[in-house]
């Protein structure tokens, strides 16, 4: 939930300030910011439309008044990912729609096309609502916010949510940014994914088995940082290492040592990695997406990692991304307290 600190800052303003829905594709663009820091976040999906420091762009960005592409920056519950025809068992048989038709998926939750409602927008901090209203295939109420906050380590997300059901509800969730390293293409970048394991796939995209990221080190291997090339990613890893501070860290940059990471503790113990690759030449390979996630693909049908919401109970999950700057570089941190 936001601070007090956020909601008094709204409140002073709320008497000549009403929070509008725009007509926008994208909805309504909130901007904070902090030093030379700035992030736009828009109200469709909750997404973060752009963030940039040190003068650059870290994810890759779009506007409000275009329709946004794909899952660019959407904010995904009450699952990440993938649910194989989307069908599953909990409390009986599930079906959900099929979202992603080509494949057969239920993809990306319920909540990554709703018009989210603005509770507080602050200075440094955005906090935004919506509510999963009981529907086919998942009969479950659950109210949810997040909150994105600048701050002098980065932009952390947070995401809540609340099972209002009288049963409980199972849920994942994550987001869907875009990384980019300021100059060079994708290929020329350098991914540090310090992770052990890879969730292979079919032609569906559908998970089949995990294995060892050295069985086929040349695609998957990127515990020690080197180019990403012509590889084609599109997977989930997992068996991550963290830090002392309990943070996993996915790290891309250019040859100059600057770039993006995004990190996060283990709340979330899976993170989807893909080159999006796409049939569009003008779109191909521009960012690179890294979504942590509180549970893998099809997490619905195993229960691997799946967060069980009694009734009345909360969780949440965070993440933050942040500048990768050569220490050369790091004049003045764009996060300095103004």
């Amino acid at each position: 939930m936001p601070e007090r600190a956020d909601y008094d800052e709204c409140m002073e303003r709320s008497d000549q300030t009403e929070f509008e829905l725009s007509s926008n594709p994208s909805g309504a663009e909130l901007s904070i910011s902090l030093g030379d820091s700035e992030a736009r976040i828009v109200t469709v999906g909750a997404s973060l439309a752009s963030y940039r420091a040190y003068d650059r762009d870290l994810v890759l960005p779009f506007t409000a008044t275009e329709i946004r592409p794909s899952f660019r920056g959407a904010t995904l519950a009450p699952w990440p990912n993938r649910i194989p025809d989307g069908s599953y068992l909990f409390q009986g048989e599930q079906q959900l729609p099929l979202t992603e038709p080509g494949r057969g998926h239920a993809l990306h939750g319920l909540v990554s096309w709703l018009d989210w409602t603005v509770l507080v927008h602050a200075e440094h901090a955005v906090t935004l609502a919506t509510e999963i209203v009981p529907q086919p295939g998942y009969p479950w109420r659950i109210a949810l916010t997040t909150t994105y906050r600048l701050g002098p380590d980065g932009l952390t997300q947070t995401v809540n949510a609340k099972n209002n059901a009288d049963t409980p509800a199972p849920f994942g969730t994550g987001p869907h940014p875009y990384l980019v390293a300021p100059d060079g293409p994708l290929d020329s970048w350098t991914l540090t994914l310090p992770a052990d394991t890879v969730l292979l796939t079919d032609d569906r995209l559908s998970p089949r088995a995990t294995a060892a990221v050295d069985h086929d080190p040349t695609r998957f291997d990127y515990r020690e940082a080197r180019a990403i090339g012509r590889a084609e990613l599109d997977h989930a890893f997992t068996g991550l290492t963290r830090g002392q501070d309990g943070l996993a860290r996915v790290r891309v940059t250019d040859r100059s040592g600057r770039g993006a990471e995004i990190r996060f503790d283990e709340r979330c113990r899976w993170v989807q990695v893909h080159t999006a690759d796409q049939p569009n030449l003008r779109l191909n390979r521009l960012g690179l997406a890294v979504e942590p996630m509180t549970c893998p693909p099809a997490a619905f049908q195993s229960g691997e990692d799946l967060l069980i919401i009694a009734p009345g109970d909360e969780v949440s999950a965070s993440w933050t991304i942040a500048p990768i700057e050569p220490p050369h570089a790091q004049l003045e941190p764009p996060h300095a307290t103004a």
